[in-house]
């Protein structure tokens, strides 16, 4: 009886275990992102803003993002993308700033998505917006605050750094994170252009780890579902023995 009741248990633990595989969010947080998001200082970064609608009532039909001026980008290129306009803003600096021995006067200020009409991030979507920007600046980060504008008027505001003991906050800004130039490098590589440089290698990426992620829950399910009728079955036999 006693090793019926220990196999009972372990398997029933099995089955949490399954249940819970299947039940963990393959997404850690939803919120507009840049990915890739690793490159090089001084270089050019060629990525995606991903921006996942988290509104179960209202699209998403637009998004604004702020560039920096302290560090400012000479060189923004956007990539079609069918339904959306996108504009890119110049304007001048408050201060000049020197870039590689040239004296700054006027940079890019802003990019701005908006859905032409009938087009929108859906609910239970997301949207991939993508840039090549440059010169990158020599530190560590890159902030990219974004707003995201929902198509009943609210709008939500990824500006939040991150706090000095790494802890996400509740709206983290889109963050570009950068490496010092090694010897050799001519920065344009970086550390993550090239999957975001043709969109289907990212999209086939996403959907490699969803697939994944799937594979682990369903595996996960059928432990689950083994253990459940293991569990049973030893239950059955131990009455019937009785």
């Amino acid at each position: 009886m006693s090793t019926n009741r220990f196999g009972v248990r372990t398997l029933a633990v099995l089955a949490v275990a399954g249940i819970a595989v299947l039940g963990t969010p393959t997404i850690a947080s939803a919120h507009v992102s840049a990915q890739p998001a690793e490159f090089t200082q001084g270089g050019r970064a060629t990525f995606a803003f991903r921006v996942p609608n988290e509104r179960d009532n209202a699209g998403t039909t637009k998004i604004e993002v702020t560039l920096p001026q302290d560090t400012p980008l000479t060189s923004v290129r956007t990539k079609p993308l069918t339904g959306w306009k996108a504009e890119a803003v110049k304007g001048k600096l408050d201060k000049p700033v020197t870039i590689a021995g040239k004296e700054i006067t006027e940079a890019f200020t802003s990019i701005t998505w908006t859905a032409e009409p009938g087009t929108k991030i859906g609910v239970n979507e997301y949207q991939e917006f993508y840039v090549a920007l440059g010169t990158l600046p020599e530190k560590d980060t890159l902030l990219l605050p974004t707003k995201q504008t929902y198509e009943n008027g609210e709008v939500v505001d990824w500006s939040q750094a991150a706090g000095a003991d790494g802890k996400e906050p509740e709206h983290p800004a889109p963050a570009l994170k950068l490496a010092a130039k090694k010897a050799g490098d001519d920065g344009h590589g970086g550390h993550g252009t090239t999957p975001a440089a043709n969109g289907t290698d990212t999209h086939e990426a996403s959907a490699g780890s969803d697939k994944t992620a799937r594979y682990l829950g369903g595996a996960g399910l059928a432990v689950g579902a083994l253990g459940l009728g293991f569990g049973v079955g030893a239950i059955l036999r131990s009455r019937r023995k009785a």
